[in-house]
């Protein structure tokens, strides 16, 4: 079981440190499960003792859960030693102790930019959930956290685990294969080369139980529209893909059109997904006709060093039996268009799938995939090719399809090695940074700005 070494409530008490050499990981104010999964396995060179910082209330007793169950579980239990500050005064106290070197963030996203300035401003690395800003006003504040980090020798990192996904990696290396996708296409505003969607349901269910959200999580002013919230792994991944390794100026992006539109919660609903009895007052004043408009549906047009982009990020009430979220990613070549979709007939499983410009000339792209498969089979081994119709998907092994909890160890290890050496940081994340954010979050204020467009 986990060891619950201190659960304060105001008391002065002296805190352990991390041991010399040991990175010493603290939660602050856990929101969101994503801040458990930071921790759940051990990693070597992080103590085992870490440390919370948080209001007492239910989103902390809940991530103090998931943690006691990586301590249970009969297969690699996890060995964490929790100390914990629960303290209204929990965000002083955490710079006031430094117990460790490290803090993860993932929660509530109104705030969240202030309090990593904050902490990197003190000298302490930081790994925050996205996202990390939420209107465009935050924008200078993001770049000057950025420098600060750069500047102290800390990181600074936005978990971005979509980079870690098999189909994603796959996308990457057969749009960057001339002899497989050609030259991107400019595409048009009706008909973009690059179109990412996002489709989400508000209420999952497991063995029959509604997974609650917190009732926060409805209110814009604090999670943020959808663009600007899960639309920020989509703009992440436009670049990644297309200018791999190369920093993105904002100059080099123009907004073109954006558009909002809300789901409708009835009380119902609303009660249903987060276990709450009544709408909270902080959102009453929202109401229509007895339902809460949620705004979290958004798209947003853009050009990339003049190719035309479209995000989508849209979310449902509940998602029809047998289905759940669902992405497409479609990058349009000279020669061909990669393509990542969720299909039915493939059980809704990621696949991805090359379709050639000009069908005639499918065998001739097929040897170049399995040219590119062939290059990478050290890194991802068991990848190959088949043909699919007009089209050729790739068949991807089990072996190489982890799931989402799985990307978050990956992001770990790859902050850590940063933490270790954080001159290693590729010199083009900081620009990277700022020009997704400022698509998601200008895309947001452009949205608002032309009512008329939206659904």
């Amino acid at each position: 079981m986990m060891a619950l070494v201190a659960l304060l409530s105001g008391r002065q008490q002296d805190f352990a440190q991390t041991a010399a050499g040991e990175v010493g990981l603290i939660t602050l104010d856990p929101g969101h499960f994503h801040a458990a999964l930071f921790q759940k396995e051990i990693l070597p060179g992080v103590s085992r003792h870490a440390w919370v910082y948080a209001p007492l209330g239910p989103d902390l007793l809940a991530h103090l859960n998931r943690i006691a169950q990586f301590n249970a579980r009969s297969e690699k239990p996890t060995q964490w030693e929790l100390e914990i500050y629960s303290g209204p005064d929990f965000f002083e106290r955490l710079l006031r102790d430094r117990p460790g070197n490290v803090v993860v963030i993932s929660g509530k996203n109104r705030g969240k930019i202030q309090r990593i300035e904050t902490l990197v401003g003190a000298g302490l690395h930081v790994l925050a959930d996205k996202p990390w800003l939420i209107e465009a006003a935050d924008l200078p504040r993001l770049e000057a956290t950025l420098d600060a980090a750069e500047s102290k020798g800390v990181v600074a990192f936005d978990a971005m685990t979509q980079r870690f996904e098999i189909t994603a990696i796959l996308q990457r290396a057969l749009v960057g294969d001339p002899e497989i996708f050609g030259q991107p296409l400019t595409g048009s505003l009706d008909e973009p080369s690059v179109r990412l969607e996002s489709f989400h349901y508000l209420l999952k269910t497991v063995a029959g139980v509604p997974g609650l959200r917190p009732a926060w999580f409805f209110d814009i002013r604090q999670q943020g529209e959808g663009l600007a919230d899960v639309g920020t792994h989509l703009a992440d991944i436009v670049p990644w893909i297309l200018f791999p390794d190369q920093p993105i100026a904002v100059n080099e992006l123009e907004l073109l059109r954006a558009t909002r539109w809300p789901t409708m919660l009835s009380l119902e609903q609303f009660r249903k997904v987060t276990g709450e009895n009544d709408i909270p007052d902080f959102v009453r004043n929202l109401l229509v006709e007895k339902r809460l408009p949620y705004f979290c549906n958004n798209t947003v047009s853009y050009r990339l060093r003049g190719i035309h982009v479209m995000l989508s990020v849209r979310w449902g009430y509940e998602a029809e039996a047998g289905s759940g979220d669902t992405e497409l990613a479609i990058f349009r070549g000279g020669k061909a268009r990669v393509e990542m979709r969720q299909e039915r007939e493939q059980n809704f499983r990621r696949e991805v799938y090359v379709v050639p410009v000009k069908p005639e000339h499918r065998e001739e792209i097929l040897v170049a995939v399995n040219k590119r498969l062939r290059a990478m089979a050290s890194d991802y081994p068991g990848l190959l090719a088949a043909r699919d119709g007009d089209r050729i998907r790739i068949e991807v092994p089990n072996s190489l399809r982890i799931g989402h909890e799985e990307h978050f160890a990956l992001v770990v290890k790859r902050f850590l090695d940063y933490v270790h050496n954080p001159k290693s940081v590729p010199a083009w994340e900081k620009l990277n940074m700022i020009a997704k954010y400022y698509v998601t979050t200008k895309g947001v204020e452009l949205a608002r700005a032309h009512p008329s467009e939206t659904h």
